[in-house]
């Protein structure tokens, strides 16, 4: 994930629960996916941007042949630290990059790849750019961004909890930066802006999200994200109070804990 500010910032303890709790919750559906799509190309060399702790270079290990140079990025070495840790089926490079500023050559990539970053990027547009200039002819950006919260069950119900719990100043990281990037329009034209004459292609992928019990979303929301720190940051409940409160909501809302996930994929050719 990259960005500037502090409230989008995986660092600490955030990033083990985030790669503990939530990457199975809802991102491992969507990194399988981005893999096959992927692999289907038959790249050489693949450069993948905030890459988290790793769950779509790990899908990428399995999916890709040995021969295939794999690149992982982040701007955050916690999150590449916890991926390095995890562990790969084959080689990865991993290495630190700000997605606005990569460190690598003109056209020196078949495929650039991004799963769930886009939306924390703090100029869109030039990362963009940036993935299109590494990109050689005919080569891809392929990223996927989450729909709007609405879409999305319980990042809802756990930004709707907090509402109730903090009225005056609601913690609205969820429906900010991770589900604020949804607009079909506004990304064609950022893309343009970029420099892409091509026009996307997108796909809207629905999924389902499934845990044990309600805490678990709960827990993965509120203490595996930024939304952490804008918790701490309000007076009137504490975090195990906030976390408790979504587990309430979401257990009230749904029988079985099974809850709809639903995003975008972009695919835009150079």
């Amino acid at each position: 994930m990259d960005n500037n500010d502090s409230y989008t910032r995986f660092t600490g303890s955030i990033a083990e629960v985030y790669d503990s709790q939530l990457v199975p919750l809802i991102f491992e559906p969507y990194a399988a996916d981005l893999a096959k799509r992927v692999s289907a190309r038959h790249p050489l060399r693949v450069l993948e941007t905030a890459a988290g702790t790793g769950v779509v270079s790990r899908a990428m290990a399995h999916a890709l042949p040995k021969h295939v140079d794999l690149i992982a990025t982040d701007l955050n070495q916690p999150m590449l630290d916890r991926a390095a840790a995890v562990g790969t089926p084959r080689p990865v490079n991993w290495q630190q990059a700000d997605a606005t500023r990569l460190p690598f050559d003109d056209a020196s990539f078949d495929i650039v790849v991004c799963q769930f970053g886009v939306m924390f990027f703090p100029d869109k547009t030039r990362a963009f750019s940036e993935a299109r200039r590494v990109l050689r002819h005919g080569g891809v950006l392929l990223f996927n961004v989450w729909d709007r919260i609405e879409e999305n069950e319980f990042a809802h119900t756990v930004t709707a909890a907090l509402a109730g719990l903090f009225p005056a100043d609601p913690p609205l990281f969820l429906t900010r930066t991770p589900h604020g990037y949804f607009d079909l329009k506004l990304i064609s034209r950022d893309l343009a802006d970029a420099g892409f004459s091509a026009a996307p292609h997108f796909e809207t992928v629905a999924a389902r999200s499934r845990a044990a019990s309600a805490r678990v979303p709960a827990f993965a929301y509120c203490q595996g994200t930024p939304l952490k720190d804008e918790i701490a940051a309000r007076s009137g409940a504490n975090m195990d109070e906030a976390t408790s409160a979504c587990a309430t909501a979401i257990a009230e809302r749904f029988g079985p804990v099974d809850g709809k996930i639903q995003a975008h994929v972009v695919i835009i050719h150079r």
